[in-house]
């Protein structure tokens, strides 16, 4: 195995450890928001407690009136 790749010409000591901070810096962070966003999610359907869905009615004759659809004002 080709070890010049993970040593990147001699800076691999300085670049592979931001990497690894950054990496981890991003995935504390992407935990702690998503751990909160449940929190706000369960707090909001305990406050407003709506369906998430709604029915559709469609029209009794299946027509559309032609007054809906008309453009002009004639």
């Amino acid at each position: 195995m080709n070890l010049d790749l993970f040593i990147l010409g001699g800076y691999g000591q300085f670049v592979w450890p931001a990497f690894i901070f950054t990496f981890l810096s991003c995935f504390y962070l992407f935990a702690k928001t998503k751990k909160e966003f449940h929190k706000c999610e369960q707090i909001f359907i305990k406050e407003f407690k709506k369906p998430e869905y709604i029915t559709v009615r469609a029209n009794e004759k299946g027509k559309i009136p032609k007054e809906i659809l008309s453009t002009s004002s004639i």
